[in-house]
């Protein structure tokens, strides 16, 4: 395996894990009470974009060559790392 795809996979993977998250945060949201069930909406809106964000990121790192994937892969870990950020403190806000 490449070190291309090895990346590629790590960085899926996390999105995996991450997009089950937001859904997670998405089904409190659904149960909040009313007052606070706007603020969890902001967060999520706010995830959702860094999420696609991100997974656009790592698919133009999929498309490109070998030569070029290690160009991008400073953009995809500043993506992930975004991501990875809001979702700690959207854990820290809402638990």
């Amino acid at each position: 395996m490449s070190e291309k795809d090895s990346y590629r996979q790590k960085i899926r993977a996390r999105l995996d894990e991450w997009n089950a998250e937001i859904d997670k945060f998405e089904a409190k949201a659904d149960q909040a009470r009313a007052d606070a069930r706007l603020e969890y909406y902001e967060q999520l809106k706010k995830l959702r974009a860094l999420q696609e964000e991100a997974g656009g990121k790592l698919d133009e790192l999929e498309d490109a060559g070998e030569d070029a994937w290690e160009n991008l892969q400073d953009k995809v870990d500043i993506a992930a790392a975004a991501l990875d950020h809001a979702l700690e403190t959207a854990r820290s806000r809402f638990g």
